[in-house]
């Protein structure tokens, strides 16, 4: 209005917005293998006996500081890979030195404009930057992700692909452990697929949950001709192809429920996928969103949907793990069909306080941010550091 004095409101109320800046003094990487303990874990055409994980810790001037991980599957699983994510870290870090890393929304959009792309390089920076606003506010970061909605979080055990009769075996003495829900790993030879899928299906016990994943290896043919020799048989079939198109076609030949996973890479493609019936849940990996704050919009679209999500991440310790506990504990349960907890297959832990697991779910404390404390003997001296 004309005449009227335009007063910022920091002067009418001091301290009212903004208040005390924290920023950022520094971000130190470091660089960790994860052994398995089965001595390897295999998918359609990949195996891997060990991971190559980064660890992020985002400090500050008022001596708080966060953690994030990421850990690639390999290098020909998604578009990305271990040494990838610790340069486009050390690229955007510089950009990121001074700014409040409590405003988790100006980081993002910082880190955005200074990498275009590359979601999985931002994921470990914006999960370190959840862990200090936690500790920051004393809260659990499932708190601030909408609050704590399940106590437990429901998990299932991975079945690594091996021979059929291994497999089979390998399930029984998961569900002996008290696991109910599973993913045997497909993907490789359509005709063999098949026996693994029977022999595995036959030693399901009454109730619980089996997914076949091949982990986009099959070509469309193939897994066409595979869910039609298992149509008699009761499991999920998940992400049989790599391009959704081929997905979309496999689900026009199957009566099985379908999960959609690695071509779920954005928002615009779930909201694809539910407008075109193309798949039953999703599977909703924190890395490939870029961390937890996109992964909570999609988290929260899925809800408004109706879509039922898989939460966890494409591996990592309990770092890791326990940022995808925090995201699943903040999601109404039946809208939760389950998640992983990676750092059990490894051999040894990277961190204390990370999810305890305990018949077939896993749960967290409740400390202040992730509530993990980094065994930094282990990781050593920082593979690089990037100070203001």
């Amino acid at each position: 209005m004309s005449g009227v004095l335009a007063v910022p409101v920091q002067v009418l109320w001091p301290g009212l917005v903004g208040g005390t800046r924290v920023k950022i003094s520094g971000i130190k990487l470091y660089q960790v293998s994860l052994p398995m303990k089965e001595g390897a874990y295999s998918w359609s055409n990949q195996s891997f006996a060990a991971f190559d994980s980064t660890v992020v810790k985002v400090e500050t001037d008022e001596g708080i500081y966060g953690v994030g991980e990421i850990c690639p599957l390999g290098p020909a699983y998604l578009p990305a890979y271990a040494e990838g994510a610790r340069t486009g870290i050390v690229t955007m870090a510089p950009g990121l030195i001074g700014l409040d890393p409590r405003q988790i929304g100006a980081i993002n959009l910082a880190m955005d404009r200074l990498l275009k792309g590359h979601p999985y390089v931002k994921s470990a920076v914006d999960i370190a930057c959840w862990d200090i606003l936690g500790k920051v506010t004393e809260q659990p970061v499932y708190t601030l992700l909408g609050g704590l909605q399940q106590d437990r979080v429901r998990l299932f055990k991975v079945v690594s692909r091996a021979d059929p009769d291994a497999m089979a075996e390998r399930l029984e003495a998961y569900q002996e452990q008290g696991f109910r829900q599973f993913q045997m790993k497909v993907g490789a030879d359509p005709d063999t697929d098949i026996q693994r899928i029977r022999k595995v299906v036959a030693r399901l016990r009454p109730g619980n949950r089996l997914a076949a994943d091949a982990n986009c290896g099959w070509r469309q043919h193939d897994a066409v001709r595979v869910v039609s020799a298992v149509s008699d048989l009761s499991l999920y079939i998940e992400q049989p192809c790599e391009t959704y198109e081929e997905c979309r076609v496999v689900r026009d030949h199957s009566n099985h429920p379908m999960i959609l996973d690695e071509c779920m890479d954005s928002l615009h493609a779930v909201l694809r996928g539910h407008r075109e019936r193309a798949m039953d849940a999703v599977n909703l990996k924190i890395s490939r969103m870029g961390g937890l704050t996109k992964s909570r919009t999609i988290r929260d679209v899925c809800l408004g949907l109706g879509i039922i999500m898989t939460i966890e991440d494409t591996w990592g310790g309990e770092i890791a793990d326990s940022a995808i506990a925090h995201l699943a504990h903040s999601t109404p349960p039946d809208m939760h069909f389950q998640s992983s907890a990676f750092h059990e297959y490894a051999t040894r832990p990277i961190a204390e306080g990370g999810p305890v697991i305990r018949d077939g779910f896993m749960a967290m404390a409740g400390a202040p941010g992730l509530g993990v404390e980094p065994d930094w003997k282990l990781l050593g001296q920082p593979i690089a550091s990037i100070a203001s």
